[in-house]
């Protein structure tokens, strides 16, 4: 809006120059401060688009480092308190439109349909956090009651609407997709099924992450391999629900042990690094934490450890493997690679071999086949990981938008967060 009708409207007001370059900054420092709580980050970084301000973030498999969906969040508004102005509401839905329609509405009273107001979920000095969930499987009953006009930034297709007298997203659900196509072309379709809370715009994260990396604290530090375990099945797991949710898989793992030097007698050193190639791209964290703790077994860290940092790379789009139809599927981490790899651990990569088939027409038979070692195999699975296309995100999924606040006179465009 213009400068005069703003200050009319908010006279007590104080209005800054608009500055592109500085709010560009700011929503960039966040999106990387974001990344820190999940790799699926989304957000239009261009000031002049009608969608600058709104940040999504994919909570799939995040439950198990940084708790239930609600606390998440508020997580996150306490990491960008000090680069964003204001308060971002927020909101949690299973689709990108029902989430940014939930923090338009998280500071609304009252109650809708299909949406649970809760509130506060994380205090400070400058207020409350509003946030606004909308239960799984509950975002057409939430979207049902609000404006038809929230389906389409088009003035035609909103004029259009109020023409027809559909003044509310549950009368659009209502009717049938012919009616609508014939009547807004293939708008009509694509508001019909945001309307009944579908998902019409795929998740596609800022930038497909090569890397993933989690680090935990370990207080007080221990020594012995059991007691990483614990840790390092956390992490490994949420690694594969991050990795699942996003149809990815790992060929690399490594693992940093920081070390408690404090009561140690003779020399060592600060921090372990293991550096640990899969037998195969693999999602499965339970696969992922069962080769590193043969590694910890095999060479035990010689001090406490304080901190343990997980980092998986070679991250691509998973592969797809045909299946036989009659033979009994057995688990990943039984295959004859996981177990071979585990077996060089725990006696030497170069005491432990397979046999692969070279030549079955050779005239002898000890021409037909010949011996691989166990890094040659690494070799193989380095390669099998190297990206097969762009990322997309699965069916299903849940993201989170934050809609923070924009310097200057103009209107905010909606922004939300999902699941």
């Amino acid at each position: 809006m213009s400068l005069g009708a703003a200050h009319r409207l908010t006279p007590e007001a104080l209005f800054l120059d608009r500055d592109p370059a500085a709010d560009r900054i700011a929503l960039e420092t966040a999106l990387d401060r974001l990344a820190g709580f999940s790799p699926g980050v989304a957000a239009e970084t261009d000031p002049e688009s009608p969608s600058f301000g709104r940040a999504e973030v994919q909570l799939d498999g995040l439950e198990r480092l940084w708790g239930p969906e609600p606390l998440i969040v508020g997580r996150i508004a306490e990491a960008l308190a000090g680069i964003l102005p204001g308060r971002p509401p927020a909101g949690i839905a299973g689709t990108r439109f029902a989430a940014a329609a939930a923090a338009t509405r998280s500071g609304a009273s009252g109650a809708l349909p299909g949406a649970a107001p809760v509130g506060a979920v994380f205090a400070r000095e400058s207020g409350a956090v509003p946030l606004r969930v909308v239960e799984r499987g509950g975002d057409a009953a939430f979207l049902a009651p609000l404006p038809a006009a929230m389906l389409s930034r088009d003035p035609e297709v909103r004029a259009r609407l109020e023409k027809f007298g559909l003044r509310s997203i549950g009368q659009v659900a209502e009717l049938p997709a012919s009616a609508l196509v014939a009547r807004f072309g293939p708008q009509g379709e694509l508001i019909r099924a945001r309307a009944r809370g579908e998902e019409t715009d795929p998740f596609r994260p800022r930038r497909t992450p090569e890397q993933m990396i989690l680090s935990l604290p370990i207080d007080p530090p221990v020594s012995d391999v059991e007691g990483l375990r614990f840790v390092l099945h956390w992490l490994a797991a949420a690694f594969g629900d991050q990795l699942g949710a996003r149809g990815a898989a790992a060929a690399r793992a490594g693992l940093t042990l920081e070390l408690d030097r404090t009561f140690m007698v003779g020399d060592a050193p600060p921090s372990i690094h293991v550096d640990q190639y899969l037998p195969e791209p693999t999602s499965e964290g339970l696969a992922i934490e069962r080769l590193l703790i043969a590694r910890l077994e095999a060479s035990p860290p010689p001090a406490p450890v304080a901190r343990l940092t997980l980092e998986l790379g070679n991250v691509a789009p998973a592969a797809g493997t045909q299946l036989a139809l009659f033979t009994p599927q057995t688990g990943r981490t039984g295959r004859l690679g996981w177990q071979l790899a585990r077996l060089g651990l725990k006696f030497g990569e170069d005491k432990v071999r397979w046999v692969e088939i070279d030549d079955s027409e050779a005239r002898l038979p000890e021409e037909r086949w010949r011996w691989r070692s166990l890094t040659g195999a690494a070799a193989t699975a380095t390669v099998s990981a190297a990206p097969l296309g762009a990322e997309t995100a699965p069916r299903d999924a849940r993201v989170a938008a934050l809609r923070p606040g924009v310097r200057g006179a103009r209107t905010a465009p909606l922004g939300g967060a999902g699941r």
